[in-house]
């Protein structure tokens, strides 16, 4: 009997780590991510891991997201040593996302240290230094895909495309113990069937115990190809007839890649007003060096465009920018233009410090393209709240709002269980819900029980199941 326990994740859409113990007592950690909100209002959450670092042997990661991968330098620091295994791009993303992360960790706790400074109370530590982050590194095993990887003499794991980000793959366990072999799969993040970069996901090894996400098991995105028309639609409305700043708060991972290779092929096609395009992340320019380096996670379309465009993330009127007093000029910046910065959720990063200098402005417009945690900044703009506090002042919300959710990596209901039907139901003894709002969860395990699924379980935190 093997134990699985829920460490994260859990009736949430954050955190995943999920600790599975077997038989013979190996310890195995799938995932190993940070919960996300506002400011260090999780740090409590995420110093509770739930489990001890030094007694974990490996860590299977579906893929580089901060959610999925961002606390691997912390249980480094707590004395984790063993291996880290995971797809190639998956790697090459962590080395700079996770010291990316350590960075923004470092400057909030001086930021807010120098509050609690003011009221006498103790400071407090980041969860890791930019150290801890570059050290990690050092456990890091990369695989193909589709390639079986022996961790051990009884354990085994291969990732399969899921389409959701660069390097994104459920990972498929065989466990072998007392003469039998157990079959697990967790999918991470599922992709969708239709991606402007990213090959599409494929069906996964059959499994015995399936564990998977349910971000959106209660909604459905709207028309993929329609997304890009609307996308057109909004910067010729934001720039050209409104001649005001289109700010688009995005992920640098994944959503900024999609956005740009939206506007290169408009550009491509002569299509796109003669605006100044800026991303305003460095985390974004760096990811998209990466990006450039694995043409293997790419669709057939991006391929072709490749033959005659070898850059499909640059042209003309894009500019990158890195430097901070080059963000900071964007302020003074008076002439309609596009802003793409980090972070997707407006919690964090530069994206930020625009919407305090523009978001008064009635000639702005904000695009919101991916999920906001309903506790975020970027839920309360999204939800067409009259004011918000940015920086700890309050900001009249002047600028119009925009949604187009179709440019979400993460698969809609439907996408999701067309996903999951590679399997056969009945050899799946029990399936396991994270990643995803209880009420969401809920609506999503009845929808896989009239499909056919058994034994749909949501767990909850720390709550452990015996398989």
């Amino acid at each position: 009997m093997m134990i699985l326990k829920f460490c994260g994740a859990a009736r949430e859409v954050t955190g995943s780590k999920i600790l599975l113990t077997t038989e013979m007592g190996k310890r195995i950690l799938l995932d190993c991510g940070m919960y996300q909100g506002t400011g260090l209002e999780t740090d409590a959450m995420n110093r509770d891991l739930g489990f001890d670092p030094c007694l974990i042997d490996h860590i299977i990661l579906t893929h580089a997201h901060i959610d999925h991968s961002g606390l691997i330098p912390y249980v480094y620091k707590l004395g984790f040593t063993g291996s880290i295994v995971c797809t190639n791009a998956t790697r090459d993303l962590c080395s700079i996302m996770l010291a990316d992360t350590a960075y923004i960790q470092e400057n909030d706790t001086k930021t807010f240290n120098k509050k609690r400074a003011r009221k006498g109370l103790p400071i407090v530590t980041p969860l890791f230094t930019q150290e801890d982050a570059r050290e990690c590194m050092k456990l890091f095993i990369g695989i193909p895909k589709n390639m079986k990887f022996s961790i051990d003499n009884n354990i085994k794991v291969k990732f399969t495309n899921t389409g959701h980000m660069l390097g994104s793959g459920v990972a498929n366990l065989y466990i072998t113990e007392n003469g039998r072999t157990t079959r697990i799969a967790y999918t991470g993040d599922i992709g969708r069937p239709t991606s402007r970069i990213l090959a599409p996901p494929v069906p996964f090894p059959q499994a015995d115990y399936l564990i998977t996400e349910s971000t959106y098991g209660d909604r459905l995105h709207e028309d993929f190809a329609r997304a890009d028309e609307k996308l057109l639609e909004v910067v010729n409305h934001a720039c050209v007839y409104k001649k005001g700043k289109l700010l688009i708060p995005s992920f640098s991972v994944g959503r900024t890649q999609e956005i740009v290779y939206s506007f290169n092929k408009f550009f491509n096609e002569g299509k796109l007003p003669r605006v100044e395009i800026f991303v305003d992340s460095p985390l974004s320019v760096n990811a998209t060096g990466i990006f450039r380096m694995h043409p293997e996670c790419f669709n057939n379309e991006v391929l072709q465009v490749m033959e005659t465009d070898p850059d499909p993330f640059g042209f003309n009127s894009l500019t990158y920018i890195t430097r901070q007093e080059d963000s900071k000029r964007l302020n003074e910046y008076d002439k309609p233009c596009i802003i793409i910065s980090a972070s997707g959720m407006m919690e964090a990063g530069r994206i930020k410090h625009h919407l305090a200098n523009n978001i008064s402005d009635p000639r702005t417009t904000i695009l919101v393209v991916g999920y906001c945690s309903p506790v975020t900044l970027g839920a309360r703009i999204a939800r067409g709240d009259d004011e918000v506090s940015i920086f700890g002042m309050v900001h009249k919300v002047n600028a119009e709002v925009i949604e187009i959710d179709s440019f979400s990596g993460h698969g809609d209901y439907n996408e999701m269980m067309d996903f999951l039907s590679c399997q056969d139901k009945s050899q799946i003894r029990e399936t396991f819900l994270v990643h995803g709002d209880y009420e969401s969860q809920v609506n999503y395990a009845a929808r896989l029980e009239n499909a056919g699924f058994q034994n749909v379980k949501i767990p909850s935190l720390k709550q452990e199941f015996t398989i």
